[in-house]
């Protein structure tokens, strides 16, 4: 009989959506999977103990802590999956690849281009004593998502000319939404841009293999003030009530030059009403095009240029085969679809196979810095009305 995998003890830090998210992918990889290690959710970290505390039991804990710095203390503890507001990212990265302990951070890698680079530093580092880092760029593991980059890079489109990306959602959309952290800028870098345009920018930078090189953008707040959430009811009463500001952008738009001499157009927003989550990419190049829209994940559109004029067409293609499409032969029968927290798994699956073939995982911290270079560049450029350089 072999011997069982060596165990892999994860601390998580913030249980709320991602948390969720992410404590899903932790339970759910190992019974899917042939991982070659064996992950265990060791301990969670949240401020206040008793919400904690439930959080672990209902998350699949099997223990709750009220500091992170806990988890570093803790020998049953190998790896920190950081899923808190941007601005706590850098902190406890560092300190944990410090202290010996892998990291899983949540997008966008750090606040500003600072943090993001102190953490690269954390990150190689650690990386020559064998411990790994990563960012949790989620949806490059969608497998249509997979199958766009291998075409671009198997030549099948040609030379790319052009990039459409846009993510949109609208729940910022009603203007007595409660101020949340995600509003502070203090909190979270940036609205809009930094914490849906990052993922455009790093599946733009992933399907095509190219960098984006220089931008010009724009940043818009629609709704400069909004009801401060009450301790007793977690809303504020409409009509009279405390407001705060908002410090971010609701929207972003850029244009976009990249590495390889083609034309980008970026979109994020959280005011697009009716669209809840649409990831949005279209890339045409000179022998073709691909389309691909979050609300058909399973799904890639393909449109051959050297096709006879009299079949030509976008074909649809349903991306579910298990012999040739990643990650999808753990799940279910060709056609029976993923959903969003699939990528979250395969996150997992890739993270922890990197760590025990004892090499860096993808996407790096390094190409965490390479994005939030990007939104940097896109904020300077709104204020000064100009072009610039990434």
């Amino acid at each position: 009989m072999a011997d069982a995998p060596a165990r892999l003890g994860v601390g998580m830090v913030g249980y709320s959506f991602m948390g969720a998210a992410h404590s899903q992918a932790w339970r759910t990889a190992p019974h899917f999977f042939d991982l070659p290690l064996r992950p265990e959710m060791t301990a969670v970290v949240g401020r206040d103990h008793e919400r904690v505390t439930a959080a672990a039991a209902r998350l699949g804990w099997d223990s709750a802590e009220t500091d992170w710095r806990r988890l570093l203390e803790r020998d049953d503890v190998d790896l920190v999956d950081v899923c808190t507001p941007g601005d706590t990212h850098a902190e406890i990265a560092v300190a944990a690849l410090d202290a010996g302990k892998h990291v899983l951070c949540e997008k966008p890698l750090a606040n500003s281009v600072a943090e993001a680079e102190q953490m690269v530093e954390a990150a190689e580092r650690a990386a020559a004593r064998g411990v790994r880092a990563m960012v949790g760029f989620t949806y490059r593991r969608v497998p249509a998502i997979q199958l766009a980059r291998k075409l671009v890079a198997d030549g099948r489109i040609g030379q790319v000319r052009h990039v459409r990306a846009q993510y949109l959602q609208d729940w910022l959309s009603d203007p007595t939404a409660p101020l949340t952290w995600r509003m502070d800028k203090d909190k979270a870098g940036s609205g809009a841009l930094g914490d849906i345009g990052a993922h455009i920018v790093d599946l733009t930078q992933f399907i095509t293999g190219e960098q984006i090189v220089a931008v010009t953008g724009m940043l818009e707040t629609f709704v400069t003030e909004r009801p401060v959430a009450t301790a007793s009811s977690g809303l504020s009463a409409t009509g009279g009530e405390e407001t705060g500001p908002v410090t971010v952008d609701d929207a972003a738009s850029f244009l976009a030059r990249m590495s390889g001499g083609g034309l980008g157009v970026f979109e994020a927003t959280r005011f697009a009403q009716g669209r809840k989550n649409a990831i949005r990419i279209e890339i045409n190049g000179s022998q073709g095009s691909l389309a691909f829209d979050f609300e058909d994940m399973n799904v890639l559109h393909h449109y051959d240029a050297e096709e006879p004029g009299e079949t030509a067409g976008f074909r649809r293609i349903v991306v579910t085969e298990a012999d040739h499409h990643a990650y999808v032969a753990a799940w279910w029968p060709p056609g029976h679809g993923l959903g969003y927290e699939h990528a979250f798994t395969h996150q997992v699956v890739d993270l922890v196979g990197a760590i025990a073939a004892g090499h860096d995982p993808a996407p790096s911290f390094r190409d965490g810095l390479r994005v939030q270079r990007v939104l940097d560049a896109v904020e300077r450029s709104a204020a000064q009305g100009t072009w610039l350089d990434v």
